[in-house]
């Protein structure tokens, strides 16, 4: 089964259409028969998304740090959690177990984990795409940024295939099934 790692806020005072873009995530990839890897909390757009992936009968895998139990609750009622000595280890059991990777709103922690996994790209480490979910526009300065960066000449070009910003949960969602699809070509397949 395939399965796409989400990196997301544990915030639970986020606005309305951030959660609910969550929750419409997470039952689409259960829909999808994809498995969803994320941080293993029950808070915030992480709970939201486990608990709609659930709903739908979806499978959910959780990674989090033993040092975050309390502090981002745990989620008790996934189908697996693995816990880890450090935010570092995190991300490199999410990349293991994780087809590609999808970003919806969320503060540092969020984009640390989204941008690694493009510097895996860039440097062959691990050739997995990341997708932001553009929910009400949130990722538009980040797109500026890299357009910049772009424009500046830092990005080398092959890193056009490592991320990408969609503009809603039924977008991505239809960008994860193509990435996923075996005959996808052989630069956009993810190995």
């Amino acid at each position: 089964m395939s399965a796409v790692g989400l990196f997301c806020s544990a915030n639970d005072t986020l606005p309305e259409p951030f959660r609910a873009a969550a929750s419409a995530f997470g039952a689409g990839l259960a829909a999808r028969g994809l498995t969803l890897v994320y941080g293993g909390s029950s808070r915030g757009l992480m709970g939201e998304a486990a608990r709609a992936a659930r709903a739908a009968g979806g499978r959910v895998v959780g990674v989090m740090p033993r040092h975050l139990i309390s502090r981002e609750r745990a989620a008790a009622d996934i189908d697996e959690l693995h816990l880890v000595d450090s935010l570092a280890e995190r991300k490199q059991r999410m990349a293991d177990l994780s087809d590609l990777f999808v970003a919806l709103p969320g503060g540092v922690g969020t984009l640390d984990e989204a941008l690694e996994m493009i510097t895996w790209f860039d440097v062959g480490i691990a050739r997995k795409p990341t997708l932001f979910v553009d929910v009400e526009g949130f990722w538009r300065p980040f797109a500026t940024m890299m357009a910049a960066f772009g424009a500046a000449g830092v990005l080398r070009p092959h890193l056009a295939g490592a991320w990408s910003i969609l503009p809603d949960v039924p977008a991505s969602l239809r960008a994860v099934e193509q990435a996923l699809a075996p005959e996808a070509p052989i630069e956009g397949r993810l190995a």
